[in-house]
């Protein structure tokens, strides 16, 4: 809404700012306050034909459309430097208003024509060897650019034409865990379409343009948390579908440590303070209270499966998936850990040969390799090739901080068995209890931004009693394909909408185990990421 506020209000600051401008090109004021008839005046003033203007009706377009025009438009009025272009850029009703009040600033022509016929005298005096005519219409030239002008205008184009596309339309991802092996593959880059899920504009509008939230080399955030617009989703061309991957900002990432190794969740920190052993970085983060706090469009970005949408009942029992109650077709890659009874005397070269390398080995703390991650057609090719059943399937014990880290009411789930869950749907309502209040906590407090807290046995919302909840947003359940190696849904919970990102396309390229020393993975180069 506050976005639509804005561009309303932006709107309104131009049409009056164009009525104060128009009369100075012999074009009545009052064109400037009709909606439509506003743009084809202007067309007009600065050389265009009256249907150009029909492009400012097609979204993404219409962007650099109407800059094209703002920046027209001074030139129009004589004002060729790069100053006034700028403003033009940035707020075209400044420049607008500026030149409508400057007495010294007049209508000099259609500039789109001038500039064209200036070009056109040019090439006949160097095509006619004319040298005089060319050195006096080159001195003269008000069209001419410096060297360092031409390089700073271009640089700038290209850095903000980027930045728009990466912002609006697709974005380029590398995968860097293994969390959806066999599927997508450490070392896949992805591009991912923000548009078919709908376009999220930006919340966070001031930061480092290319850069999602870390400045290389300097360890610091790379935006500001104010300014910052309310969430807004343009039109989706496709709903999101049960069995996709796609590509989401982390939910439980808005508070974190962040080391060299990785980001951890304050939640995760305490409910595992033995990670600290592992990561020495951390525990000085943890002792110093080194917490970064991120908006929405800033947390880390995670790619996964979406098996489960708005509306549905997830289930997992003994490794199966299960959605309201039907045995749900798993990925053709899916993966397990599977143990090794002894040593594998299997060749290196046959192991990547079938897709498996070291990147999937599970190790002790001193890299001894107790077991691989594997799909069901890798485990039988090593069962097969060592003639002996030496693989035995992972069973993943109860794990009591998993998601929703509720011991007393859900402490017997584990990755292999969990749920009974319900993914919540905008405008449903649920039942609130002491029982299941875990699951539904973080969405009701921090996604949905209402205050919580439980007294006396009484939950309240917003300081009032409730036993009820009505959801805001669609939900969605994220799980990797590599079941037994990814940090998902079940271990952190739902995914909010105003949390998804994008469709992902297709690999553009892809490097063995993340690392082009080790070679390209040609086979992968264009090929779907949603197969």
């Amino acid at each position: 809404m506050a976005v639509l506020l804005f561009l309303i209000i932006s709107y309104i600051i131009l049409s009056v700012s164009l009525y104060f401008l128009f009369p100075k090109a012999n074009v009545p004021g009052w064109k400037g306050l009709v909606p439509g008839l506003n743009f084809i005046e202007w067309c007009k003033i600065i050389g265009r034909k009256r249907r150009y203007a029909l492009w400012l009706l097609f979204p993404i377009v219409n962007f650099f459309i109407f800059i094209s025009m703002a920046i027209d438009l001074v030139r129009s009025f004589g004002k060729y430097g790069f100053k006034e272009e700028v403003i033009a850029f940035l707020y075209a009703p400044i420049s607008f208003f500026k030149l409508a009040f400057d007495k010294d600033a007049a209508y000099v022509g259609q500039t789109v024509i001038l500039e064209r016929e200036y070009n056109d005298k040019l090439k006949v005096a160097k095509e006619n060897k004319d040298e005089r005519t060319f050195a006096r219409l080159t001195s003269k030239n008000p069209y001419k650019k410096g060297m360092g002008r031409e390089w700073t205008e271009s640089l700038v184009f290209a850095i903000f034409a980027a930045a728009f596309i990466r912002m609006f339309l697709i974005e380029a991802y590398v995968i860097p865990t293994p969390s959806m092996e066999g599927s997508l593959n450490v070392g896949d880059f992805l591009f991912v379409s923000k548009a078919h899920y709908g376009i999220r504009t930006p919340m966070t509008v001031a930061m480092v343009p290319l850069l999602h939230n870390r400045i290389p080399y300097l360890n610091t955030e790379s935006y500001l948390d104010k300014p910052s617009l309310p969430y807004f989703r343009l039109k989706a061309l496709e709903s999101i579908k049960r069995g996709n991957p796609f590509v989401f900002n982390w939910p439980v990432g808005d508070s974190i440590y962040l080391t060299n190794q990785r980001s951890y969740t304050v939640k995760q920190v305490e409910l595992n303070p033995e990670i600290k052993m592992y990561d020495r970085e951390l525990k000085k983060k943890v002792d110093k209270n080194d917490v970064i706090i991120r908006p929405i469009d800033k947390k880390d970005h995670y790619i996964k499966r979406c098996v489960a949408i708005a509306g549905d009942t997830l289930e997992i029992r003994d490794k199966e998936l299960y959605i309201n109650g039907v045995l749900e077709k798993a990925p053709e890659k899916r993966q397990f850990l599977y143990y090794l009874t002894k040593p594998l005397t299997v060749n290196k070269s046959k192991l990547e040969d079938w897709g498996v390398d070291r990147e999937d080995a599970a190790t002790t703390s001193r890299g001894n390799v107790v077991g691989y991650y594997l799909d069901a057609e890798q485990a039988q090719k090593i069962k097969q090739a060592s003639g002996d059943s030496i693989l035995i399937i992972a069973e993943k014990p109860v794990d009591p901080n998993l998601f929703p880290f509720d011991k007393k009411n859900f402490g017997k789930w584990s990755v292999d068995n969990f749920g009974p869950i319900y993914i919540p749907q905008e405008g449903a309502t649920t039942d609130l209890n002491l029982k299941n209040i875990a699951l539904y906590r973080r969405i009701i407090a921090v996604y949905e931004g209402n205050d919580l807290d439980i007294k006396d046995g009484r939950i309240l919302i917003n300081g009032t009693e409730a036993n009820s909840y009505t959801f805001k947003q669609n939900y969605y359940w994220a799980m990797g394909d590599n079941r037994h190696n990814s940090e998902d849904s079940r271990a952190w919970g739902f995914v909010p909408e105003d949390h998804v990102v994008g469709k992902p396309l297709f690999i553009w390229f892809s490097t063995k185990n993340g690392n082009m020393s080790n070679g390209i993975n040609w086979d992968r180069i264009f090929k779907s990421a949603n197969d």
